[in-house]
């Protein structure tokens, strides 16, 4: 429609205004709460950015010098950067493998698949903190679980979460433990699988791993990029469990963009250099996102669509 057409539109009817007028009513709440929680905090957050503000003294408008710092004075936010993409674009990928393997293996027909699904979906709705004091536990260096079996055996004990080499495969290993959501998603895509397209590929002589790659993996691709998605998306924002596990370190080597944002808004004070951090997170995960979608048109099948 052109604007000369949009210009010669019409004037509403007195039914259609008094329609439009209930319409509005209608949606005031979902408005106000839209406009008071979402519109104002981001339009808040961009302006605190260009600012300096410490919750004490009014903002101080800086332009882009916060920007400015994070991308050429500051000596941690470049390892910052490092760390996070390190866990995102390893983590991220391991865990969909991962969920999408342990859901092919509970689709089969096996003694106690309803428990065993329950088991596996269970760390997706323990609570972040709880889950962090098991992994703890479970991965002290003195008197954790999986070291204390390994002295038992003679072998040499792993220091988790104390060594900069260990410390972002251990949170990884905590991330591929809480994929349950993401297998009960590839469970629910795996059974609107046709039958009848394994059948064919088996009279056609294709063994198991052949139907995984070329009828599996096709038809459950529109899942496979959503949970992608929704992990990286989740994987930017990364902050409870490597805050209580680590708190960053040791030598900032867990030291990631919303740890490294919470320490500048609540430890340092800078809540505008912490609203820059939240932008540069935005604008990585839209950078991702479109980067996925753009991708997803060489290998997603959305069934029969070209």
């Amino acid at each position: 429609m052109s604007l000369f057409s949009l210009s010669k539109r019409k004037p509403l009817t007195p039914g259609e205004k008094r329609s439009l007028k209930w319409g509005l009513l209608f949606i005031s709440p979902w408005l106000f709460g839209f406009i008071t929680y979402e519109l104002y905090p981001l339009g808040a957050s961009f302006y605190y950015s260009l600012t300096r503000y410490d919750l004490i003294r009014p903002p101080v408008f800086l332009g882009a010098q916060n920007y400015i710092e994070l991308f050429t004075t500051d000596p941690n936010f470049p390892q910052v950067l490092i760390n996070t993409l390190y866990y995102v674009g390893f983590g991220i990928p391991l865990g969909i493998a991962f969920a999408f393997l342990v859901a092919n293996l509970l689709n089969q027909k096996i003694v106690g698949r309803t428990f065993f699904r329950g088991v596996i979906y269970m760390p997706a709705i323990v609570p972040a903190v709880a889950s962090a004091m098991v992994w703890q536990f479970l991965m002290n260096v003195q008197f954790g679980a999986i070291n204390g079996v390994l002295r038992s055996m003679e072998l040499p004990i792993i220091p988790f979460l104390s060594s900069p080499s260990w410390s972002k495969p251990s949170l990884i290993l905590v991330l591929i433990w809480t994929q349950g959501a993401a297998v009960v998603i590839f469970l629910a895509a795996l059974q609107d699988v046709p039958r009848s397209l394994y059948e064919a590929a088996s009279l056609d002589g294709a063994s198991s791993w052949q139907k995984m790659v070329n009828v599996t993996v096709p038809m459950v691709s529109p899942i496979i990029l959503f949970n992608l998605i929704t992990g990286f998306v989740a994987g930017f924002q990364e902050f409870t469990i490597p805050w209580l596990l680590t708190q960053g370190g040791p030598m900032n080597s867990t030291e990631f963009l919303l740890v490294f944002l919470y320490r500048s808004a609540f430890i340092n004070f800078r809540m505008g250099k912490a609203s820059a951090v939240a932008w540069v997170i935005l604008i990585i995960i839209v950078i991702f996102t479109a980067l996925m979608f753009r991708s997803s048109a060489k290998w997603v099948y959305y069934g029969g669509e070209e």
